[in-house]
């Protein structure tokens, strides 16, 4: 009897088949365990869930127009880029005390002002504020419109507060390029001004360089040396002149000389100077040993000495008139040595002239550096200035295009509604997220309770653990009192449970609760 006992209580204690089974028979070991774990998140997440508050959205697209005034004509001063200007904008939009004045406005999170200080709603705000930037599907990286959005618990605040900040950015985008417009021109007037005042500085000390180093100036040193030539030729010229001259005069006194003779009215003196002359003319062309010479200087020798000697007195006598040959002759000498005179004068003002600008050709190198130093900065300061000036024009059209109204401009395209639906939080999306959660987590209870216990179920686990062979199976035996403080037992254990439940399912729904922050950080996740 004993040996089919125990083999009835091994065949019933023998898990069969694969690990179906066994996953069988741990789930109905540890079936309380699992569920009480998976129940304890799933209640207090379905609590948080349906206590969060309904978020609403609204958004409003603002488009960019650009400049309207071509840029061929007018160009913006304005030139940084337009998401860089963006951030700027939002700066100065989202700071603490434009967000402050927006809660006061429209009573924004009564209860967190109340609980905490401004600060934490004005950080509060700055969250819920989102800036999406839309850019042109043909160009890539071209900023053409962007989408302010806001979240709150009341749609027609949320729309109000939307567009309100639409309201700010296009007010303060316009105030921004207008700023920066008056602030360029001003700029630009200010640098003009000192760049005129240099500028006048610079043309004085620059008329008083040329006044001082006139004739010396690097850009007349080709002149001067044009002049220098010319002034050479002259000379050149003038001497050739007074060497015609003179053998013109010579050869008009030669034939004075002769006329005279043949007049018959040559005296002492006037034969010494023509045979002094002729002596001269051939020693041009002849030594001292040649006859004529020899002749010569003997009839000058006698006749110097008949000069320098006691002349006899003789009765005086009117010389005869010149014959009118001698007397052309004598007029055309005096013509001769008239124009002499001339050409020397002339060589004198030559020679002058010539002194004046070879000492300015001299004297050129010692004032070209200082004047290249001083006309390199009025060169330089005159071009800044045409550069500013032009700059300046440029800057007060751009002025008077902002103030107009004509640059590029926030155009609010699609104004913000108040929605009828709540954004968040996506309920559907977290229950299932929060029932898939508690039973792997249930499971997972199931599975490490399964691998901590080391006790044996079975006589087959036993079996397996050792080759002691198994004699007998003792069947557990329950009374009937035994069953009822189980019964007990499981009805106080299911009474705890249910007040602990129910207990986690108020906590969470209280802390859940018209928690604005946790519905916005849970559908934030989820996104």
């Amino acid at each position: 009897m004993s040996d089919a006992v125990r083999g009835l209580d091994d065949a019933a204690a023998t898990p069969r088949g694969s690990g179906l089974g066994r996953l069988r028979l741990a789930w109905s070991r540890r079936k309380w365990l699992g569920m009480l774990v998976a129940l304890v998140p799933l209640t207090g997440g379905v609590s948080i869930i349906m206590a969060l508050p309904d978020l609403y959205q609204s958004t409003a697209l603002v488009m960019i127009e650009r400049q309207q005034v071509p840029e061929a004509f007018v160009r913006p001063t304005v030139t940084s880029q337009l998401e860089i200007r963006l951030q700027t904008i939002s700066q100065e939009i989202l700071s603490r005390s434009r967000l402050d004045t927006l809660i006061t406005r429209f009573n924004l999170y009564p209860e967190l002002r109340k609980a905490t200080s401004s600060e934490e709603a004005v950080d509060r705000l700055r969250t819920d504020i989102r800036l999406e930037l839309k850019a042109d599907a043909g160009r890539v990286g071209t900023t053409t419109a962007f989408a302010l959005s806001y979240r709150g618990r009341d749609p027609q605040t949320v729309a109000l507060v939307t567009n309100t900040l639409a309201s700010f950015y296009i007010e303060e985008n316009l105030k921004a390029r207008e700023r920066q417009a008056t602030g360029t021109a001003e700029f630009l007037r200010v640098q003009l001004t000192e760049a005129k005042k240099r500028l006048d500085d610079q043309e004085t000390r620059v008329s008083g360089l040329r006044r001082r180093y006139l004739g010396q100036l690097p850009q007349q040193m080709q002149g001067n040396l044009a002049t220098l030539d010319s002034l050479t030729g002259q000379l050149r010229i003038n001497s050739d002149n007074q060497v015609r001259l003179a053998e013109r005069r010579d050869q008009l006194v030669s034939q004075l000389a002769q006329a005279r003779i043949v007049a018959g009215d040559e005296t002492d003196e006037m034969l010494l100077a023509r045979l002094r002359r002729e002596l001269s003319l051939l020693r041009i062309k002849y030594t001292d040993l040649w006859p004529d010479i020899i002749r010569i200087k003997d009839e000058i020798a006698n006749l110097e000495k008949q000069i320098a000697g006691p002349k006899p007195k003789a009765a005086a006598k009117t010389p005869p008139p010149p014959s009118p040959e001698v007397m052309r002759i004598q007029e055309a000498i005096q013509i001769a040595e008239t124009e002499m005179k001339l050409l020397k004068v002339d060589e004198q003002r030559i020679r002058r002239s010539l002194e004046t600008y070879q000492s300015r050709v001299e004297n050129a190198p010692k004032s070209e550096q200082e004047f290249l130093e001083m006309t390199r900065d009025y060169e330089g300061t005159r071009e800044l200035y045409q550069t500013l000036s032009k700059r300046y024009e440029e800057a007060l059209l751009a002025e008077s295009m902002e103030q107009r109204q004509k640059g590029e401009q926030f155009r609010v395209l699609d104004p913000a509604l108040a929605s009828s639906v709540p954004t968040a939080p996506k309920r559907s999306r977290l229950l299932l997220a929060c029932v898939a959660l508690s039973l792997a987590l249930g499971a997972g209870a199931v599975v490490l309770a399964e691998m901590l216990d080391t006790s044996f179920h079975s006589t087959g686990d036993l079996r397996a653990y050792t080759t002691v062979p198994v004699l007998v199976s003792i069947p557990r035996i329950s009374t009937g009192a035994d069953s009822r403080r189980e019964r007990w037992r499981f009805r106080f254990a299911a009474a705890g449970v249910l007040v602990c439940l129910v207990v986690l399912a108020g906590s969470c729904y209280f802390f859940a609760h018209g928690n604005e922050q946790l519905a916005q950080l849970l559908s934030r996740g989820r996104a």
